[in-house]
């Protein structure tokens, strides 16, 4: 019997980390023993970096477009760390049609050259850009190209509102057989009250947290060497944060519906928040005599 593949997307706003934290996930999978395939699906194409060096590599639609549509699965498939398959989607010439459109097209491509048959990867990894769910962007989903679905998010308004976003467009494909989530990856955590954020949204929205992610210079120095923290520096705490990340997302198997917050529940539940935090703040002060 044929080992099933798994397939995940990771969505997050833009600079949330999102395309730092599926590399290290990457990473942290392959040396556990996996074959993993990494696909960018982010306009910007810089999802791989980390795991070939800090080089670009050429994207699908740039290929396409450069080679009239005749190209082969080598042009665009690149090996990097310990092996991963790195290919980036692309977008479109600037000013000229849809940002997510690399995503529709890439995974066609892939498809018709039966490249998950050939290559078969245990695990694939969707890093896709979740500041919008629609279009080429919510494609993962709506078409089920991924398993399940995870969001990096940060503590702060920004990062939430985009994933309640993502919460909304899984909701509406759900009925018609759409990839369903599986958890929230909090990231840049430094404060326990950032945890108590998260999880206070996790509950409102009956999803789930798959696990925090400190802020790090260790992984700002190992991208400043083009790596991941994996590769840079595997001993470290992060990087033990990651593999255990990365173990939890392997072996986790919940697929559900998430409940977001309508426009003004969010908004009243961020003052709420707010407003506590002025709280703690004077609190702070007072034991400080600041």
């Amino acid at each position: 019997m044929t080992k099933k593949r798994k397939e995940i997307a990771i969505y997050g706003k833009g600079g949330i980390g999102k395309s730092t934290t599926t590399s290290n996930i990457s990473a942290a999978l392959s040396i556990s023993g996996l074959s993993v395939m990494q696909i960018g699906c982010d306009p910007k194409s810089d999802s791989t970096n980390t795991l070939t060096g800090g080089k670009s590599i050429p994207t699908v639609l740039e290929s396409l477009r450069k080679n009239r549509g005749n190209i082969n699965v080598e042009d665009v498939i690149y090996e990097g760390f310990n092996g991963i398959y790195c290919i980036e989607a692309g977008g479109p010439e600037p000013g000229v049609g849809c940002a997510g459109r690399g995503i529709i097209t890439a995974v066609e491509f892939l498809k018709q050259e039966n490249v998950f048959e050939e290559y078969a990867p245990d695990v694939v990894l969707y890093d896709v850009l979740g500041d919008v769910v629609c279009g080429g962007f919510a494609m993962p989903i709506r078409e089920r190209a991924a398993d399940q679905i995870y969001t990096v998010s940060s503590a702060d308004f920004m990062a939430i509102y985009a994933a309640n976003n993502l919460f909304k467009g899984i909701k509406k494909y759900s009925n018609s057989g759409g990839a369903l989530f599986s958890g929230i990856i909090g990231n840049s955590i430094t404060f326990s009250t950032q945890k108590d954020i998260l999880n206070d949204f996790v509950e409102r929205t009956n999803s789930t947290m798959a696990g925090f992610v400190p802020r790090s210079l260790s992984v700002t120095q190992a991208e400043l060497s083009g790596k991941t923290a994996i590769e840079s520096d595997p001993d470290s705490n992060q990087s033990q944060i990651y593999r255990k990340l990365a173990k939890y997302i392997h072996e986790n198997k919940e697929e559900y519906v998430p409940t977001p917050l309508e426009s003004d529940e969010l908004k009243n539940w961020a003052e709420s928040w707010a407003d506590k935090l002025i709280e703690l703040k004077k609190q702070e002060e007072k034991d400080f005599n600041i």
